[in-house]
């Protein structure tokens, strides 16, 4: 059967950075540069995005482009005879399961606060009544499997029309909705009084507080926080590489959507930030900054609850595609082991998923109990392994698989990534490729493990 492709280099574009869009750019990347030293965390962090996410992801798409296959195929149809670097595309799968049980949960949240933020029912509630909002939702295993169904189905159904007709046409308008969203809610952040000392705490460069932290540790930070944000490592990309055409360079389409990427991670900060100080409201990280904080302040600036909307619904967008563009994933592995339609790989899979998903819906309820490996619950866990383990040793075999003559090959690898028109990569940089990049790689997986 015939490899679909995208309609258009735009709906490319797109769906691969919703792929890397996702909720912890808002929850996460704001609260990291605001304690990492502002401004300066920013230079650190996009200098690691070029050095160290932008030739990772050119790897992930070379694989996928020239195998046109899904992460479990990819590797078979590259490798040569007698090795097994295959056995990484089944780990890539069980990543790409993982990723969604937990993330389908929090979409999940995500879709019932834009409904509760729209419909009223978190206006004229005071401090104690939002947190105790968000703690009837997780006490509320029927809620959560409710919400969580809805998306794992939309997620599934999108696909199921297939790349063009369902992934594109529906991903495409939403990413552009998206960044028009995000760019007004910063615009209202930027003109509340008193909003100013928040965008300075989290751009202006602080010097004391780098000194503080030590550089060392906030250059960790930032190789960290560049290379998880492309979520790369377990074929998240690689499938969108397999659908993209020869025309233009690799090179060209990665530098464009690790720039969309982090344009929404900073204007993240900047609808954050300056709303908390106007407010007199610590800026958390995680849960508590999405579910407690930015509810609090919503409730107490005027047309609250049409920015509360606004921004619960830019963050259903983001989290829906990352959803669409993995369950486009996991939809494409089953079609490749099993030869199947794609109706039918759909379907499967809402149940697989569905039913996967239940730990962390009950480990903040039925299971609260359960500490899986020493963690608070079982998405902490789930997440653990997808980020602290898999995406940094998957990225660290992808680049072997590279540039090693073992695997893929260096030669193969410069000839697929300097296809089409735009910038070329030098083969000078080969000497960084093989030996420094994994090298990074090491300190990023070791971090994250001792951290």
């Amino acid at each position: 059967m015939e490899r679909e492709t995208f309609k258009s280099r735009l709906g490319f574009i797109l769906i691969s950075a919703g792929c890397a869009i996702g909720i912890g750019n808002v929850w996460r990347f704001p609260y990291v540069v605001g304690n990492n030293g502002g401004g300066i965390f920013v230079l650190i962090y996009i200098f690691f995005l070029i050095v160290l996410g932008i030739p990772v992801m050119s790897m992930e798409f070379s694989v996928g482009r020239a195998s046109r296959k899904s992460i479990v195929k990819a590797y078979t149809s590259l490798e040569k005879p007698g090795t097994k670097w295959h056995f990484m595309g089944y780990a890539s799968m069980i990543g790409n399961y993982l990723l969604m049980m937990y993330y389908t949960t929090v979409a999940g949240w995500m879709l019932y606060y834009c409904f509760a933020t729209a419909t009223g029912k978190l206006s004229g509630l005071d401090a104690s009544g939002i947190t105790q909002h968000f703690s009837n939702l997780t006490g509320s295993p029927v809620t959560m499997i409710i919400f969580t169904f809805i998306v794992i189905t939309i997620g599934f159904l999108i696909c199921s029309l297939g790349l063009q007709n369902g992934v594109e046409k529906i991903t495409k308008p939403m990413m552009l909705a998206l960044l028009a969203i995000m760019v007004i809610l910063a615009i209202n952040s930027l003109t509340i009084d008193g909003g100013a000392e928040g965008l300075k705490f989290y751009l202006y460069p602080d010097i004391a507080q780098i000194n503080k932290i030590g550089w060392f540790r906030v250059i960790v930070a930032a190789m960290n926080q560049a290379f998880f944000t492309l979520s790369l490592g377990i074929g998240s990309m690689l499938i969108f590489g397999s659908y993209q055409s020869d025309k233009t360079s690799i090179i060209k389409e990665s530098s464009t959507i690790a720039a969309l990427d982090t344009f929404v991670a900073i204007t993240a900060g900047l609808i954050i930030f300056p709303a908390c100080f106007a407010f007199g409201v610590n800026p958390d990280s995680g849960e508590s900054l999405v579910f407690i904080t930015l509810p609090n302040i919503f409730n107490s600036m005027p047309l609250g609850r049409l920015w509360g909307s606004l921004f619960f619904l830019f963050m259903t967008f983001a989290a829906f595609s990352t959803v669409i563009a993995v369950f486009e994933n996991i939809c494409s592995i089953t079609m490749d082991i099993w030869s199947i339609s794609r109706k039918k790989a759909s379907v499967i899979n809402i149940f697989v998923l569905f039913i996967t998903s239940l730990p962390c819906i009950f480990g903040y309820n039925i299971l609260s109990n359960v500490k899986p490996f020493g963690q608070p619950h079982f998405l902490a866990f789930e997440d653990y392994l997808v980020s602290n383990i898999l995406l940094p040793i998957g990225s660290l075999i992808l680049v072997l698989f590279c540039t090693w003559k073992g695997g893929w090959g260096i030669d193969n690898y410069f000839k697929e990534v300097n296809k089409g028109d735009g910038p070329k990569l030098s083969r000078r940089l080969i000497p960084y490729l093989k030996y420094v990049i994994p090298v990074i790689i090491l300190i990023v997986f070791l971090s994250g493990i001792i951290g």
